[in-house]
């Protein structure tokens, strides 16, 4: 066997093994898609999808009617996901571009691994760190009798996204062109100015993925906000009132209810709309980037 020939098939086989994963990713996904459907169906025979969209009220206990409105926890995790993103969008992305144009590369070695093995935490401990640290603080500058609110999650979910969106950012401002930056500063430019107006938007499309990906992290995450949250099941009118997302309500409800009854298949109807919320963020995020690159193209 030549050469030739045996490299033709390690590449085939590489090929093929790559290929494979990619199917059983899209399997895996198709999978869940269709056990969510399947058991959320039971749920809408007993429960009109409109008002489980729209009505406000969570109890499916109560005593003459029960109710099975996601409206609040909708909001609850879009609020606290959205204020996470505020808080660790600006800092994961100054903190990148600090790293990567900015700081000495002792620095840099020192610091990049620290801040990646914070993504090594468990989601317990941060919700403990609310518990005992930022609630205890929220309370005392908003005068209520706890800190346990929508805005201590977000908090902590914007400490738990800024390992992924430094990282990734990162590794996007490394690998635009160094000579964009030379050109820059050979025009005149300052360092600011570089960084700001062209290694940025240079490296936007690795930057909005990193974004997603936190938003991803934030959106999901079921312990810290459980613990961090209150998971008050009424509508939210503040940064200061305890709320309860999607996830912490499945989370808490899941394991005690009883099985194959609307209760236990409305929470698969909540797991199924949390599921579609984050594919169309991710779809919106993928059109964009297909838009930005073709602009730029």
């Amino acid at each position: 066997m030549t050469k030739r020939t045996l490299r033709n098939l390690q590449e085939r086989a590489l090929r093929a093994f790559f290929l494979f994963n990619g199917i059983i990713a899209i399997v895996a996904l198709v999978g869940i898609f269709v056990l969510l459907l399947t058991s959320s169906f039971p749920a809408f025979r007993e429960v009109d999808l409109f008002k489980f969209l729209s009505e406000k009220i969570w109890d499916p206990t109560a005593p003459d009617i029960p109710l099975y409105g996601i409206l609040s926890q909708i909001v609850s995790s879009l609020m606290v996901t959205a204020v996470a993103l505020v808080i660790a969008v600006p800092i994961g992305i100054g903190v990148a571009a600090y790293l990567s144009d900015v700081a000495h590369w002792r620095v840099r070695e020192i610091v990049k691994p620290v801040i990646e093995v914070l993504a090594a935490i468990p989601s317990v401990v941060i919700g403990f760190l609310g518990i005992v640290l930022v609630g205890p603080f929220l309370a005392k500058i908003s005068g209520r009798t706890h800190g346990l609110n929508a805005l201590n999650g977000a908090v902590l979910l914007a400490v738990m996204s800024l390992p992924t969106i430094i990282s990734i950012s990162e590794d996007a401002l490394s690998a635009v062109p160094s000579a964009y930056g030379e050109a820059s500063l050979a025009l005149g430019a300052s360092k600011w100015q570089t960084i700001v107006r062209v290694k940025l938007p240079a490296a936007l499309s690795g930057i909005i993925a990193a974004i997603m990906l936190g938003m991803g992290r934030a959106i999901g995450e079921t312990m810290t906000v459980l613990m961090a949250t209150g998971n008050a099941r009424s509508f939210p009118t503040g940064l200061f009132d305890s709320v309860r997302t999607l996830t912490s309500n499945i989370a808490i409800e899941l394991g005690e209810v009883p099985y194959f009854t609307t209760h236990y298949y409305a929470l698969f109807a909540i797991g199924l709309v949390l599921f579609l919320m984050t594919f169309l963020i991710n779809l919106l995020a993928d059109i964009f980037l297909r838009k930005y690159q073709e602009h730029e193209l």
